[in-house]
């Protein structure tokens, strides 16, 4: 659960770099909150499951910021700028690239934005 509220305590800090494991945990954290509050919308407000209601844009509005900090401190963490997210924008040929770069493996030393998040993780580990 620390891995999926870790970008919303880190909400909008773009420097620094973010461990695949946080990524994808707060990538389902928010698919299964979004799940929610579709559920909310249709079962209590009346919402049809395929249009937004005010809960899941509400809910959508609430994590814009910490989904674009974390990945773009993810792209940080493979040696890439962040620009790089601006790929969301080439339909199917910048998702494919980007879902390549957020499924890589972490530079294993430091790089210009930061040492790596997965080192001092396991030298934490071992003196705690």
């Amino acid at each position: 659960m620390e891995w999926m509220l870790l970008p919303l305590k880190r909400y909008a800090e773009f420097s620094g770099r973010s461990r695949r494991k946080e990524y994808w945990m707060f990538f389902l954290f928010s698919i299964i909150l979004g799940l929610i509050a579709s559920a909310i919308d249709t079962l209590l407000l009346g919402f049809s499951f395929e249009n937004n209601g005010p809960v899941n844009s509400i809910l959508s509005l609430a994590l814009l910021v910490p989904s674009l900090a974390v990945s773009v401190r993810r792209l940080h963490d493979t040696g890439r700028s962040g620009w790089w997210l601006l790929l969301i924008f080439l339909v199917l040929i910048g998702w494919i690239m980007l879902l390549i770069f957020f499924v890589s493996d972490s530079d294993s030393h430091s790089n210009a934005y930061g040492s790596n998040p997965k080192m001092e993780q396991d030298i934490g580990d071992i003196f705690s």
